[in-house]
């Protein structure tokens, strides 16, 4: 199982010590660094700066927004990157959610994600592997753009410039069951958001038990850990997340993020933690996320305890554990246990 340093997306501005943190997990031996993007900092520029003052991490997006750019836009920052870094990019992509998509990018959100995702991934590989120009009859992402408030003069084209990779690997980020099933079919890897090592058979259907992911392909989760002496304490940055996450990444109606914790054997504590963030109480929407569940899904505690659990992560499908974690000596630990 390969390490790699989940940086998520900036706040109120970016984290001077973050560069510090990358060099040290690289010098460390962890395989991938990622970036994330929600609606302030993008994912794309700051691997871009890391790249120039790395060497051999590898660099992810977990994840680029589909609705942030379009198809081709996204293939050319991929494109870009992998030149400038010597051929070290991962291009994770998400959907996210209707209020993010229509709220912030101004666009629809796709009433079918699943077609949706499918033609965004086909336009990127079809520009990557630079066959020939690219086009798709597509229903959300057509080439050329042939809509009735078009000029009707879009010429099919090819990437002026050659890619140095036109196998890049493309992976998605999937919550639901079919979404999932679709990700093992046309993606190269899958970033789920939660992993419960203890409950693997919530995504044993979706992910094919039964036949076996194809070889080289990557379930890559994100877990936050912390070397610290008080799990409680410890697991409380956890439940912030989960939090606002469950309570406030999507409307009471739709939240793909309490659907997955509903489906993780938590559904009413999914909607109480809901509840109680929309209606402005998110200090006691924070309390309400069990520990249980926090607990589950990331690696807390002492040396002794993580070096116990990080097992189970193993045992499972897990290629890659993308670990959100703010200081060196946790990053040390957990290369240490992994050896």
């Amino acid at each position: 199982m390969r390490l790699g340093l989940a940086l998520g997306y900036w706040g109120r501005g970016p984290d001077p010590g973050q560069l510090v943190l990358v060099r040290e997990a690289e010098r460390l031996g962890y395989d991938s660094v990622w970036t994330a993007e929600a609606w302030g900092s993008d994912a794309f520029t700051p691997l871009t700066w890391i790249a120039a003052h790395t060497s051999r991490i590898r660099l992810g997006t977990a994840v680029a927004q589909m609705a942030a750019r379009s198809p081709t836009a996204t293939a050319m920052h991929a494109l870009t990157l992998d030149h400038l870094s010597g051929g070290r990019v991962l291009l994770g992509l998400g959907l996210s959610g209707p209020q993010v998509v229509e709220g912030w990018y101004g666009r629809p959100f796709p009433k079918s994600p699943l077609t949706a995702t499918r033609e965004y991934v086909d336009v990127v590989r079809q520009v990557l592997a630079r066959r020939g120009p690219v086009t798709l009859d597509g229903r959300f992402h057509p080439l050329p753009y042939g809509g009735g408030d078009g000029t009707g003069l879009g010429k099919p084209l090819k990437s002026l410039t050659h890619p140095l990779r036109t196998r890049l690997p493309v992976l998605l980020g999937a919550e639901g069951p079919r979404n999932i099933a679709q990700t093992t079919r046309i993606a190269d890897g899958w970033l789920p958001l939660y992993w419960s090592p203890t409950r693997t058979d919530a995504y044993e259907a979706a992910l094919g038990a039964g036949s076996g992911l194809r070889p080289g392909f990557m379930v890559a989760p994100l877990v936050r850990a912390t070397v610290c002496a008080d799990v409680a304490e410890g697991l409380l940055p956890v439940k912030g997340m989960l939090g606002f996450y469950v309570g406030g990444m999507g409307h009471s109606g739709r939240n793909f993020h309490a659907d997955l914790m509903g489906r993780m054997g938590y559904e009413e504590e999914a909607r109480r933690v809901q509840e109680l963030f929309l209606a402005g109480r998110r200090e006691e929407a924070v309390l309400a996320v069990p520990d249980a569940f926090a607990d589950e899904i990331s690696l807390v505690g002492p040396r002794e305890r993580i070096a116990e659990r990080l097992d189970a992560w193993r045992k499972g499908p897990v290629t890659d554990l993308l670990v959100l974690a703010r200081d060196p000596e946790t990053l040390r630990v957990l290369a240490e246990l992994n050896t």
